[in-house]
């Protein structure tokens, strides 16, 4: 969860880079020529549209809408796809896409213990990485296969804290002498603790807190990311919360004076708080919240029940925090 401590660690990374080990994500490898069009059924967004070594954000749905996991997919060949998973939604995740493959020429293979992960991330990531790599490093949202301090690994220009940097794919043999590279190179270790402080201030959703299978993608926030026109399980109830607009929706705030909330705290009127903490960055108390629809308005008033204590909030807009690009 942490190292040398959460405050230390996440201005690492917005100042400087930090390197963490995500190797609990799952990871599904799919293939054949059936690959791409499974793939359309089963996640939300436009899979045509990834380029080979090409990444995109999706969300897997249930019939009804409700968001079984939140993925990233990069494409590594025509025919193959790699889809990196929630660590406590892999083995469901797999069974869904397994119960859905029938018809389709396709193989689907788990991958969770074929590769740990690591994620570089800050403003000097890409510097660190570059002496290190036999190769350029992929852009935002691509990918490319190199060799970075004699390991092989799938390299990812994806994250999860709001800053530049990658995320590298590897053996698991090869994760300590990769991880010590990385570290002797500059980053400072970082874990999951600064990971989710840094994911909050830029709203970034976390499966299990801000999406979940009782909500749908619209009252997310994640229209962006589905295309109902791809006709991807769950679709038609996705269009009809978003031709009629959603019950609620999920909103952040910041808190107006001291208090730091946390998940499952109530919004007076109506809605509950899905994660909270001390933004080291603002320092000040931020989450997110699923509100009534009318009170997702940038500057709404809200009130939040902390622990017994009543806490004034205002909506912002997201992101809370926006890192400085060079």
């Amino acid at each position: 969860m942490q190292y040398q401590g959460v405050r230390e660690e996440h201005a690492a990374v917005r100042s400087h880079a930090g390197v963490f080990d995500v190797s609990h994500m799952g990871e599904v490898e799919t293939r054949g020529p059936g690959a791409l069009a499974f793939l359309q059924r089963v996640l939300s967004n436009d899979v045509a549209k990834i380029p080979v070594d090409g990444a995109q954000y999706s969300v897997l749905c249930r019939e009804d809408g409700g968001v079984l996991d939140d993925l990233f997919t990069y494409r590594l060949a025509g025919d193959r796809f790699l889809t990196v998973t929630n660590a406590s939604n892999h083995e469901k995740d797999l069974a869904w896409m397994r119960d859905h493959a029938d018809g389709f020429d396709v193989e689907l293979i788990d991958r969770i213990d074929d590769y740990a992960m690591l994620a570089v991330q800050g403003p000097a990531a890409r510097g660190l990485l570059a002496p290190l790599a036999d190769g350029e490093l992929p852009a935002r949202m691509h990918t490319a296969e190199l060799t970075l301090a004699g390991v092989r690994a799938l390299v990812c220009g994806t994250g999860y804290t709001g800053e530049d940097g990658v995320e590298l794919l590897c053996a698991p043999a090869d994760a300590p002498a990769l991880w010590d590279a990385v570290v002797a190179a500059g980053a400072v270790p970082a874990g999951l603790a600064a990971r989710d402080t840094l994911r909050l201030e830029v709203c970034f959703h976390l499966y299990g807190n801000d999406l979940m299978e009782s909500r749908g993608p619209i009252e997310a926030g994640l229209g962006w990311c589905c295309k109902e026109a791809t006709g991807f399980v769950g679709a038609e109830a996705v269009a009809a919360v978003r031709a009629a607009g959603p019950a609620e929706r999920l909103v952040a705030f910041s808190i107006d004076g001291p208090g730091i909330p946390r998940q499952g705290n109530p919004v007076v009127g109506g809605g509950e708080v899905t994660s909270g903490t001390f933004s080291p960055s603002l320092e000040v108390g931020i989450g997110m919240a699923y509100v009534p629809a009318e009170r997702a308005t940038v500057g709404e008033r809200l009130e939040i029940d902390v622990r017994g204590r009543m806490r004034a909030a205002v909506v912002m807009e997201k992101p809370l925090y926006r890192p400085e690009r060079s």
